[in-house]
């Protein structure tokens, strides 16, 4: 109150502090990561010897691994192309131990495998002639006796087909067409067949669904003509005797034969190792001639065409030693890691162009140290994010269900690292060698000091061969190379125009369109005879069979698999009310539903036995059982039912999507016919192959899902602006919808292969988002344009030079006989032409909009804090 106030003055007010500008800081690993890569990159550069060397010889030891590659080899299809703990397995288990097979009493419909086998399809010369004539079955009489008396030389004896054939009331179980007629060719012409099922006295009723395809039948259901005959020959399980050998003197007598044995997946799918040093050793020269190419300079002292080929080299030490290290563990080698090398050599070589680039950005006078220092720093931490990203994507696929899949990623990840530990010590080290040379202004070919400028005196071609050394005067690095000119000068501007900007777009949305178009053509599974080579054998035999025999499918077990009161006339009736769930179903004939209780029931009916009674129906069963093949559908223990199957028979399942529905209907139906007490499970052997259909979809999402949330957090940790994030995963969204849609469009399913490359596009999706994104971001240009152009010619070449070396790198699996190798190749081309046209064309746009969209939402913020003050627009620059 004593306090006066002066005129014009206004009272003081509290001293408050200014509002603290808090700031979200992301270089908190990347800062001190790029002084740690400065420090080695000047330690390479002081000291490149021994950096150069111990690489080299790090691979030769571990490279000693390669010793137990044919160890560590395993072609099992069943092991390496099914999921691990598939249901089917478990319900194969379930059925080995209740319903073992009575080596006496062989049935091919009681397998629980596919069993040992080989089987031959006879068709008619010319096709679509009927194969049931005399002069037919004449040759098919005489096949069948090349078979029967086939002997193979074991442990120093004769083995004949006839010790070790699968056996049936004592004698090797026949194929039934030829046992009908008495292997009397005569008889085919004269005895009426009924298909599907034929009357065979002491056998009764013989399904033939399997046996005769492209059936004609008459009105009474007897077979007019059939187009093809297929002969099995069963051995006792786990026989050794090889009959491959006689399929291929079967083929070349027989030119209307295919054959298949169970072992032909195995070996086939080993053949496609054969292909694999030739095409590997193209790429590799492929890779060479393209790297030295792109690096080439008509400076005879910035010429880097060795520093090219010791790129390429690193590559390969990297896959050296990273396959030796796992083959000396004893990680399994199946047939898909031969794709990681083809793989790893891209990937190596685009990181070594990235290094070079960064090295043609420092200052040419500078010491070797201090150059090699600022090219890990720009270019180390660079790679080092795309190593993590890649690293991350590979290691997360190994979570998969698929042992294939995870071993090629547990293969092609160490690559990874070790092609990146490779790249900042042996080829920096090659770099810093090359950078001595170039700093003492020595020839790239022969090693003597060259002058920089011709004398006039000289002539032309001394000019051209015999001075280098040149260098831009006003910043004092490299001259900028022709392409790096051309984004600036040319492309960059271009892209940048307003009805380029607009094309863009309708691109893009063009793209997005046909791309979610072919995501819902996506067709899962992969069909089991692409595991053999195109000109395989197995190949012609697949196509024989669904060409004659896809009436009928697999013959399917109902399995009960707890005790149940068969006896009891109200539980048999509620059993049967369930097996009729099965039975209409649309895909199964219910007139060859095959029951024991059934035929007990007849059975009963005929010798007048009381079977509601539990002591008399069990102890009559064991009698009726011994009668047939029965015994081997009840586990009739201890005077106890544990559990017991009906066959059920399947029909028109043509394809793979016929496949996947019918095993999610039968999966289906048990889950809701398994009540009162009554619990069902379904099985066949070709199930163990189908359950990829239950876990390829799902598996493929949680592993791109669980590889994005990695690599996001790296990029947050490691790319020091939250802006390259959110681009980072609009990269990775856009490249993957891509790559799956035209994919489907390109006839790829979605299998265990392909799932692999899905995971690995996630990380190169980022490879190229990232660095064109990050240039934008942190560019000091004034205008959204000069941004992107500037982005362009910064990372435009090195983009175009990566994507290039990776097509190289897998583009001689386009003519590869193996459907595994052409898949790997078709997605790897996918990825890298969106992934590239991301980067150089789509992204610098949508960072153009955005950031101007960014700056005028500023703009008008600003403007409209002011009061009575209207936006200014004029000025805005875009």
């Amino acid at each position: 109150s004593k306090c006066t106030l002066q005129a014009g003055l206004e009272p003081a007010q509290p001293a408050t502090p200014p509002p603290r500008n808090f700031r979200w800081r992301t270089d908190c690993i990347e800062k001190p990561l790029s002084r740690l890569l400065m420090a080695l990159g000047r330690a390479v550069g002081s000291h490149p010897w021994p950096f150069f060397i111990l690489p080299m010889l790090i691979s030769a030891a571990l490279g000693g691994g390669f010793y137990f590659l044919k160890d560590n080899e395993t072609n099992d299809t069943e092991e390496q192309f099914t999921p691990v703990h598939g249901p089917a397995k478990l319900e194969r288990t379930f059925v080995k131990q209740n319903f073992p097979l009575d080596a006496s009493a062989f049935s091919a419909q009681r397998l629980y495998s596919e069993g040992t086998f080989a089987s031959l399809i006879v068709s008619p010369v010319p096709p679509g002639n009927n194969i049931l004539s005399e002069e037919a079955f004449a040759q098919i009489v005489g096949l069948d006796a090349l078979v029967r008396n086939l002997s193979v030389r074991d442990g120093g004896r004769d083995v004949t087909f006839a010790e070790v054939c699968a056996k049936a009331r004592g004698r090797c179980v026949q194929n039934e067409i030829l046992e009908m007629i008495d292997w009397d060719p005569a008889q085919i012409e004269r005895s009426p067949i009924a298909f599907p099922q034929h009357m065979v006295q002491g056998r009764g009723l013989v399904f033939l669904g399997n046996s005769l395809g492209g059936v004609t039948v008459n009105e009474s259901g007897f077979v007019q003509r059939a187009e093809a005959l297929r002969l099995y020959y069963f051995l006792e399980e786990n026989s050794e005797m090889q009959i491959m050998e006689t399929c291929y003197c079967f083929m070349s007598i027989f030119s209307q034969i295919s054959c298949f044995t169970s072992k032909s997946r195995e070996e086939e799918l080993e053949a496609n190792s054969k292909e694999v040093i030739p095409l590997f050793s193209v790429t590799y020269f492929l890779a060479i001639g393209f790297s030295v190419v792109s690096c080439l300079r008509l400076d005879n002292v910035r010429n880097k065409a060795w520093v090219a080929i010791a790129g390429v080299i690193s590559a390969g030490l990297a896959v050296l030693s990273s396959f030796g290290m796992l083959l000396y563990i004893g990680v399994p080698f199946p047939m898909t890691v031969a794709n990681a090398p083809f793989l790893i050599l891209g990937i190596g070589v685009d990181d070594m162009f990235i290094m070079i680039s960064s090295w043609q950005k420092t200052k040419v006078h500078d010491e070797v140290k201090n150059r090699m220092a600022h090219t890990y720093k720009e270019a180390a931490i660079s790679i080092t994010i795309t190593t993590l990203t890649d690293a991350l994507a590979f290691y997360v696929g190994i979570s998969t269900p698929f042992p294939s899949v995870k071993s090629f990623c547990l293969y092609t990840g160490t690559a990874v690292v070790f092609c990146y530990i490779y790249n900042i010590t042996f080829f920096g080290a090659f770099l810093a060698l090359n950078g001595r040379r170039e700093y003492s202004n020595r020839h790239w070919l022969t090693c003597r000091k060259v002058p920089v400028e011709s004398s006039p005196e000289k002539s032309a071609i001394y000019s051209i061969c015999c001075t280098g050394g040149t260098y831009d005067k006003n910043t004092g690095t490299e001259e900028i190379h022709p392409v790096n000119n051309f984004f600036l000068k040319y492309y960059g501007p271009f892209l940048t125009k307003p009805w380029t900007v607009f094309f863009v777009v309708l691109l893009y949305a063009g793209y997005l369109s046909v791309s979610i178009y072919g995501c819902f053509q996506i067709k899962e599974g992969i069909d089991i005879k692409n595991l053999a080579p195109d000109d395989s054998y197995v190949v012609n035999y697949y196509n024989d069979d669904k060409e004659y025999f896809t009436e009928y499918g697999p013959n399917v077990m109902i399995v009960v698999t707890d005790e149940f009161p068969y006896w009891n006339n109200t539980a048999r009736v509620s059993l049967t009310r369930s097996l009729e769930k099965f039975l209409n179903l649309p895909f199964i004939d219910k007139g060859l539903f095959l029951s024991w209780l059934d035929h007990y029931e007849m059975y009963a009916n005929l010798t007048l036995l009381d079977i509601s009674d539990e002591t008399k129906f069990k102890a009559n069963l064991s009698h009726f059982l011994e009668l047939n093949y029965f015994k081997q559908d009840v586990n009739f223990t201890n005077n106890e039912i544990y559990a017991s199957r009906f066959f059920i028979q399947t029909v028109n399942i043509t394809n793979a999507a016929d496949e996947e529905n019918m095993l999610n209907k039968l999966r289906d139906t048990a889950k809701e016919a398994s009540v009162d007490g009554l619990n069902f499970l379904v099985y066949h052997p070709a199930f163990i192959y189908l359950d990829q259909f239950a876990v390829v979809v799902d598996n493929t999402i949680q592993n791109i899902l669980l590889a994005t949330g990695a690599i996001l957090v790296v990029s947050f940790l490691l790319i020091p602006n939250p802006l390259c994030s959110l681009w980072v995963t609009f990269s990775i969204a856009s490249v993957i919808v891509g790559v799956a849609g035209f994919m489907a469009l390109w006839d790829v399913n979605l299998d265990c292969i392909s799932m692999i490359i899905l995971v690995v596009c996630i990380g190169f999706s980022v490879d190229f988002s990232a660095h064109i994104s990050y240039a934008f971001v942190s560019s000091n240009k004034t205008s959204a344009k000069e941004k992107a152009v500037e982005a362009l010619f910064t990372l435009g070449y090195p983009i175009v030079q990566g994507a290039l070396s990776t097509i190289l790198g897998v583009v001689v699996l386009s003519v590869s006989k193996s459907y595994i190798f052409r898949t790997f190749f078709k997605i790897m081309f996918l990825v890298i032409l969106f992934g590239a046209i991301h980067g150089i064309i789509y992204f610098p746009v949508f960072m153009l909009l955005f950031d101007i969209y960014k700056s005028l939402c500023n703009v008008i913020n600003k403007g409209s804090k002011r009061t009575n003050e209207p936006v200014a627009l004029s000025n805005f620059r875009i």
